[in-house]
């Protein structure tokens, strides 16, 4: 790193944002620690905004490796990445940004067996995931342990963001009314979760990438107090071929 980056160059790379925040605000997202499972096309633009906006610690959690199939919108990917694991890429591209972001990997699928070391004790959770069963098994382990867990999903053109914290009125299970709720994660609960996800679902460039952003300053919210966040069960939603039809409802 060169000399002038030395010392105090983390406030200079925040120092764009001190007009929004004050010292003591940004310095809480410099103590705090976020865990993003997902590095792909939510999860890649989360945990760069997360790295410019000056976050101390990172937890980056990703088993799957680039193809050429993520090039539409996965913004940590490029030709020369293809078959290289996104976990690592994504702490690469985190030590490039920002130098000052502790980063720890774990190149793995979450399971019920794996996801308390991988959350650990993060100060946020930020679901950038592709399927339901896993959202049940991460939203479960952040509720039991009172972390906050930011959930983000899309589909082609649509996408919806809100904020699961420790005292919010409803679980996630609860809702978006799955199966699953109230139920230990049997053999026959998992079976029917999987069936709430199927086959491959169409995406865009811009879709997954907004709610990475999204996700990414509702965090910032959370850590330092500033701005209001879309608490469940509030939920933002939109589809980018409206532009009017944004809006913040409540399920």
């Amino acid at each position: 790193m060169p000399t002038r980056y030395i010392g105090d160059g983390y406030w200079e790379i925040a120092s764009r944002q001190m007009s929004i925040v004050t010292r003591s605000e940004q310095e809480r997202f410099k103590d705090a620690k976020i865990t993003v499972i997902g590095c792909g096309g939510i999860g890649g633009e989360t945990i760069e905004m997360l790295a410019r906006m000056g976050i101390g610690e990172l937890t980056l959690v990703d088993k799957d490796a680039f193809d050429l199939s993520n090039l539409n919108r996965q913004t940590l990917a490029s030709i020369s990445d293809l078959g290289l694991d996104k976990s690592a890429v994504a702490k690469e591209k985190v030590r490039l940004i920002n130098p000052y972001v502790k980063v720890t990997t774990f190149n793995e699928h979450v399971d019920q067996t794996n996801i308390g070391k991988v959350i650990g004790d993060s100060n946020i959770v930020i679901d950038a995931l592709d399927n339901v069963l896993t959202r049940v098994i991460v939203s479960r382990a952040a509720k039991e342990k009172g972390i906050p867990y930011i959930h983000g999903a899309i589909h082609g053109t649509l996408g919806q963001i809100t904020a699961f914290l420790p005292n919010s009125e409803k679980t996630y299970e609860e809702m978006f009314n799955l199966p699953s709720v109230g139920k230990d994660l049997t053999e026959e609960t998992i079976e029917a979760l999987k069936g709430v996800t199927s086959g491959v679902p169409p995406v865009i460039g811009p879709t997954p990438n907004l709610i990475g952003c999204l996700e990414a300053f509702e965090a910032y919210k959370i850590i330092t107090g500033v701005g209001k966040v879309t608490v469940a069960p509030k939920i933002l939603t939109f589809d980018l071929m409206d532009l009017s039809s944004f809006s913040l409802d409540e399920l």
